[in-house]
């Protein structure tokens, strides 16, 4: 199985150690944030959602314009935009870059930032309305014909789209949310399964269920995984900048007044504070104190090392099935950079060893 690679480009200089200022949308900085991840070798950018924060697909499509060949993630929120609108758009936002685009439904994982959009649906609700609409975007964009739907949810008559996805049978759906709600609406729709940088332990349980789930619905499922890696030349070194990474988030933190407080609805973010619970160091790289920090309230988990031995950390979870990571730096131009110089080259090649070693076993059977 190959690998894909996956960053994230924001719209200002803003991280846990980042404290943003300026303009919400500094456009040079999404230029060179967007062009980084694309000669560093990463495959695909997410580009978040927040309810405060600017429009992720009209960023996309700056990105995409000012890019040949890296992909993109759109980040989305049912419940806000009528699914046969959002149908057009997102096909239209995929013939625009090329077929460069994927989608990452969100259902929400908190009722305050739920709420600044109008959005009163309790979390479970939230997943059933996320089942109706990709059933719609689904059918919006494979159909031929016009056709009506009256459901819980969403009601419309002649629903159609003359623009058709660019990719075939529509783009990927990319897809969150760790708790029982969650999980029978990741088995049904979801092309790539997302979870937060868990202990193996929680990853292989947590991907088990989804798989399951997917097979009682005739379909497969891929899974892909978050971290902030952590480099340096050394393992000492590593740790130690794990270190000052520690005491700026909570220099920060209390400069802006936040509380440490408890993790949000969430599951994901539950999750990782039970990671967390195992102590600062589990497995054999993942650091838990930023998300035991903040509140887990974004993935938050760290691998910490240098790049071979980071890279032979995402290789235990590229045996439990995982084929995406997700990684994001605490500087983030800064470390999309160095993520392309040696980290991501040096786990394709691992990954490569290993269907080799594979495959040769077989022959040998």
């Amino acid at each position: 199985m190959s690998i894909e690679f996956i960053g994230m480009i924001q719209t200002q200089k803003v991280s846990e150690i980042h404290r943003a200022s300026g303009p919400a949308i500094d456009r040079d900085y999404v230029r060179a944030f967007a062009q980084a991840h694309e000669s560093a070798g990463f495959d695909r950018v997410l580009v978040p959602h927040h309810s405060t924060g600017p429009s992720a697909t009209l960023t996309i499509a700056y990105a995409a314009s000012v890019t040949d060949q890296i992909h993109f993630m759109l980040v989305h929120r049912p419940g806000f935009t009528a699914p046969t609108l959002a149908a057009r758009q997102i096909a239209t936002l995929d013939q625009f870059s090329g077929g460069r685009l994927g989608v990452h439904f969100i259902s929400g994982g908190s009722d305050e930032e739920q709420r600044r959009d109008g959005d009163y649906l309790a979390h479970d609700e939230r997943y059933a309305r996320t089942d109706e609409y990709l059933d719609i975007l689904r059918r919006i964009w494979t159909s031929d014909q016009p056709f009506d739907h009256h459901g819980p949810y969403y009601q419309f008559e002649g629903g159609f789209s003359e623009v058709k996805p660019a990719q075939s049978p529509h783009v990927p759906i990319y897809f969150g949310g760790a708790s029982d709600a969650a999980i029978p609406v990741a088995g049904k729709h979801a092309d790539v399964y997302a979870l937060w940088g868990e202990s193996l332990d929680q990853a292989r349980e947590l991907t088990s269920r989804v798989r399951a789930e997917a097979e009682r619905n005739g379909r497969t499922v891929r899974f892909s995984v978050s971290f902030r890696p952590i480099l340096a030349s050394t393992e000492a070194a590593a740790w130690q900048r794990a270190e000052r990474i520690l005491e700026e988030t909570r220099r920060l933190r209390v400069a802006q007044g936040y509380s440490r407080g408890g993790p949000q609805q969430s599951e994901g973010a539950k999750r990782l504070l039970a990671a967390a619970e195992q102590g600062s160091r589990v497995d054999k790289r993942l650091w838990t104190e930023i998300a035991k920090e903040t509140g887990a309230r974004a993935n938050t988990t760290a691998l910490v090392g240098t790049p071979e031995q980071v890279a032979e950390a995402l290789l235990d979870y590229y045996d439990l099935g995982v084929t995406t990571f997700l990684i994001r730096g605490f500087d983030p131009l800064e470390d999309a950079r160095g993520f392309g110089r040696e980290l991501i080259p040096r786990t394709r090649q691992l990954v490569k060893e290993r269907i080799a070693t594979q495959d040769a076993s077989l022959k040998a059977a």
